[in-house]
């Protein structure tokens, strides 16, 4: 928080800044701030009682957050206070008797929380007023009305007053305080004290939003996810692990702790790309919260799903628990497929996502397909925006010509999803040696190509459907699969062109051209075959001659 305390001194009015978190005891000290405006945030927590030491403070206006517990009787101590706002919060307890003697105060604003009792009869004589929304004494069971009737536009001439002088005394505070400033900065110390986060060395010490991201402290988010905890981990892959989350504002997120990053342009080059991330917002994409870098550290912060992933409910899922029925299987391949189709056509530069699998398609309360872990390849090598110097993915998801070549493209994506297409059909990993046992196909993609030639469907559904499936439908779903995994990517559906077929837009006609391509290929590789084995035993009855010897 002793960044918020910063921006606070600098800028009174910060209205709608998404800020979240608790307000600081330690805004207490700054006894010349005039104007402190916090509307539309999502700060939480008790509004604290150090208040009462703003001795310069005209207007307080903490209107619609999501405060809580009693409004502290110190405000009373604010003798210059003219406009006092804290409408649409959580608020409980009494209006304190302390307030009734505020001998400027114009405009009270107390709507919309949870307040009770009795409110004290001086506060009616104030020209401004506002105690609905609560379960006061007043209207029907009291002499007073809970809205005066106050005029307007007299009520916003000296609300832009109030708001001039703010501004005025916000500049006046950033000139009496630069001592304060320097006061609080040689205090830093490591460590978490009370509510105010000071964070590592070589770390930006603020809390602040860029536009939709906020940078945590390390410290915050060490404290978030108890110590990085193995308990809390949530899944681990390519790019490190993910770790469950509660903010001290009681909200759930994932925390990613990258591994292997390189950055040559350091923490600037970094966040750049963070905030490329943070453009893509999407429905089926899970959005970017914010961040946090040290000298050691890259971590990602996300809302946290409830469900889970995909591959958890395919896979893993504990006794009792339900499994992905067939509608809900089918409503995740579209949203995934939706998410990736805006990664590849609606975001500039455009994002490859690298690692499309069960387990990066995460699902959310409704279990709404949230595709994760986008653009995180270009967080852990920055070099080069094409190519990547380490193959970054999972194998079995993998496009041959990604593994070859180390290029990768939109249609290496299709491969991927089409290879995540399977996992929902079958509720199979993607590699699976188990399967050797029975003498089938390590790769998924090769087992179902073999059952789909035979015509052999029944066996490539999850068991765990019990039957309760639509066999046209799963067919449909197996045919856009076979047709985004084809070795070549030139072959491959655009993602645009999947949505489409999902949506029973152009499969058939699609399958049949792949259908009699595969036939022609399959002709010339069994005639290729043929004539290699004629080429070996025409050798082999050649040597046999040769070895005889004249007779």
């Amino acid at each position: 928080m002793l960044g918020v305390i910063l921006i606070i001194m600098s800028f009174p009015t910060l209205s709608s800044m998404n800020f979240s978190g608790t307000l600081s005891p330690k805004i207490g000290v700054l006894s010349n701030l005039t104007s402190l405006t916090l509307k539309g945030n999502g700060i939480t927590g008790e509004i604290p009682k150090e208040f009462g030491n703003l001795s310069s403070l005209t207007s307080l206006d903490l209107e619609s957050n999501r405060l809580t517990g009693e409004i502290p009787s110190s405000l009373g101590n604010l003798k210059n206070l003219q406009f006092l706002t804290l409408s649409k919060n959580n608020l409980s307890g009494s209006v304190p008797q302390s307030i009734s003697g505020l001998p400027k105060l114009i405009n009270l604003f107390l709507d919309s929380n949870d307040l009770s009792g009795e409110v004290p009869d001086l506060l009616f004589n104030i020209p401004i007023y506002n105690f609905a929304g609560n379960r006061l004494n007043c209207g029907e069971n009291f002499p007073y009305p809970c809205v005066s009737n106050g005029n307007d536009s007299g009520t916003t001439k000296k609300s832009k007053v109030g708001i001039i002088v703010g501004v005025v005394g916000g500049i006046l505070v950033v000139l009496l305080f630069g001592g304060l400033l320097l006061f609080l900065y040689k205090r830093r110390q490591k460590g978490y004290k009370g509510d105010v986060f000071v964070d590592v060395e070589g770390e930006v010490d603020q809390r602040i939003a860029f536009g939709q991201l906020t940078r945590f402290a390390w410290r915050e988010l060490q404290l978030a996810t108890d110590s990085f905890s193995e308990k809390n981990v949530l899944g681990q892959g390519g790019f490190g692990k993910v770790y469950k989350g509660v903010l001290l504002d009681n909200t759930k997120v994932a925390v990613k702790r990258l591994i292997d990053f390189e950055s040559p342009g350091g923490d600037a080059a970094f966040q750049r790309e963070v905030e490329m991330i943070s453009v893509a917002v999407h429905r089926n994409l899970l959005r970017l919260i914010g961040f946090c870098t040290t000298p050691t550290e890259r971590l990602l912060v996300y809302p946290y799903m409830p469900n889970l992933s995909v591959a958890y409910r395919l896979r893993e899922v504990k006794p009792g628990e339900p499994v992905l029925d067939w509608p809900q299987r089918k409503r995740i391949a579209l949203g995934a497929a939706r998410g990736l189709e805006y990664l590849h056509g609606h975001c500039n530069p455009k994002i490859i996502h690298r690692d499309v699998k069960a387990a990066n398609v995460l699902l959310d309360e409704d279990f709404e397909a949230v595709v994760g872990d986008f653009g995180l390849a270009k967080l852990v090598d920055v070099r080069r925006t094409d190519v990547t110097t380490q193959v970054r993915g999972t194998m079995g998801h993998i496009a041959p010509e990604y593994l070859s070549t180390g290029k990768s493209s939109e249609r290496t994506d299709v491969f991927g999803y089409g290879i995540m297409l399977l996992e929902l059909v079958t509720g199979q990993r993607a590699i699976d040696f188990s399967r050797l046992e029975d003498e089938d196909d390590v790769l998924l993609l090769d087992y179902v190509k073999k059952l789909e030639r035979e015509k052999n469907l029944d066996a490539i559904v999850d068991h765990n459907l019990n039957k309760n499936y639509n066999m046209e439908d799963v067919e449909a779903m197996i045919q856009v699969a076979l047709l985004c995994t084809q070795a070549s990517p030139e072959d491959r559906p655009a993602m645009l062109e999947v949505v489409r077929m999902l949506e029973g837009e152009g499969l058939a006609e699609r399958w049949e051209e792949w259908q009699h391509i595969e036939v022609t290929r399959r002709q010339e590789y069994e005639r290729l075959q043929r004539r290699f084995d004629w080429g070996e035993d025409s050798l082999h009855n050649q040597v046999a001659i040769e070895l005889s010897g004249g007779r």
